[in-house]
């Protein structure tokens, strides 16, 4: 597996790069389109930071859909290791196979050399991104990176340098088509220097008025115009309150799916009723809002 990684080429242009993520249903501004083309082209890892709910797992998806390729996605959480996010030795296998060649007396120190080969190894998503079988660049999704612990984020450096994994039993595995890699963080916490100079980096905010009807109009068409105008101001109006977790786009979709299950072609108080936590998330934001609501629903009327 000595097969150097190749450079990645996705798409021709930036505006391609945003026609084909508009033809999977996401709405990408111009800078955002423009990062992930140069990404693609010049064989970078994209870190998307913001808030969650704005879209940047998404990205992935999409991109992992308009590319036609298989998408690989590590979702980070504190803890997370190389056993579970690159390999890990299959050790039921191996001990049965050592039991059953030890039964007929085949045991030995080639043979149990042989137990640490691929036939026992177990591909987690990092070494699956770079399987030498991949007919064409995978694209691999490590989310939420800023939950996983330091120790993870360090082990990364190998892999977004050079594509490559060390197993000490193996040696140096190698990608032969480049993975494209998309991380993102929430910023819970800070991600290190070193990590950062080797991606294209973008922050991904909340959406205008505009996009954000044009992402309800795609993603949740049966939503009346007039209803969607209406949420979609009332949400961007809550952006702009203290609230200890501000909606995004996700909860914009949910919530515009709710009210319409539940009949409502028009919101007011009553309406607004029943359907909260498909909005928000914390209950001290409920009680902030719902009283809020009457006086908010009255300046967006004005």
């Amino acid at each position: 597996m000595n097969a150097e990684a190749e450079a990645f080429a996705g798409f021709t242009s930036v505006e391609q790069t945003r026609s084909s993520l508009l033809a999977q249903g996401y709405v990408a501004e111009s800078g955002l389109g423009t990062c992930v083309f140069l990404a693609l082209a010049m064989g970078k890892p994209l870190l998307l930071e913001g808030a969650a709910g704005v879209g940047k797992t998404e990205v992935a998806k999409v991109l992992a859909a308009a590319l036609e390729t298989t998408l690989i996605r590590i979702q980070c959480y504190e803890g997370l290791d190389v056993h579970h996010a690159v390999y890990e030795w299959n050790y039921p296998r191996q001990l049965l196979e050592l039991q059953r060649r030890g039964a007929l007396h085949e045991d030995g120190p080639s043979q149990e050399r042989d137990i640490f080969s691929e036939d026992f190894l177990l591909r987690r998503p990092i070494l699956q991104a770079i399987d030498q079988s991949h007919e064409r660049s995978p694209v691999l999704l490590i989310d939420e990176l800023d939950r996983a612990d330091e120790e993870f984020e360090s082990y990364l450096l190998e892999l977004l340098s050079d594509f490559q994994v060390t197993i000490p039993e193996l040696g140096t595995l190698r990608a032969r088509h480049r993975p494209v890699v998309i991380l993102t963080s929430n910023r819970t916490r800070e991600l290190h220097d070193a990590l950062k100079r080797r991606c294209a980096y973008y922050w991904v905010d909340y959406p205008t008025v505009d996009k954000e009807l044009e992402i309800v109009g795609i993603k949740r068409p049966q939503v009346p115009a007039k209803l969607a105008k209406q949420l979609v101001a009332f949400v961007q109006r809550l952006r702009q309150q203290e609230l200890q977790k501000a909606p995004g786009v996700a909860e914009t979709l949910e919530w515009g799916q709710a009210l319409m299950k539940l009949g409502v072609r028009e919101l007011s108080s009553e309406t607004l009723e029943g359907a909260w936590g498909f909005l928000l998330k914390a209950q001290e934001d409920i009680d902030r809002v719902r009283a809020m609501a009457p006086q908010l629903l009255q300046e967006l009327s004005a």
